[in-house]
């Protein structure tokens, strides 16, 4: 069984999106926290969609 590490690029700015919402979030409502990070995942999956299919902008790419 292989294991696979997860790179860096992908660890700290999944964590430093954490910070950010818990930082913003501090005077919302457990409702209102979890609608925000709900519309922060459902951008952040269709980024990655978007950039794995190619229509990403090639001035945005390494």
């Amino acid at each position: 069984m292989e294991v696979r590490l997860v790179p860096l690029e992908i660890v700290v700015p999944v964590i430093m999106s954490c910070a950010l919402l818990w930082w913003v979030s501090r005077g919302m409502t457990w409702s209102t926290r979890l609608i925000v990070a709900a519309i922060t995942l459902v951008v952040v999956i269709c980024i990655v969609l978007f950039e794995r299919a190619g229509y990403w902008p090639d001035q945005f790419r390494r």
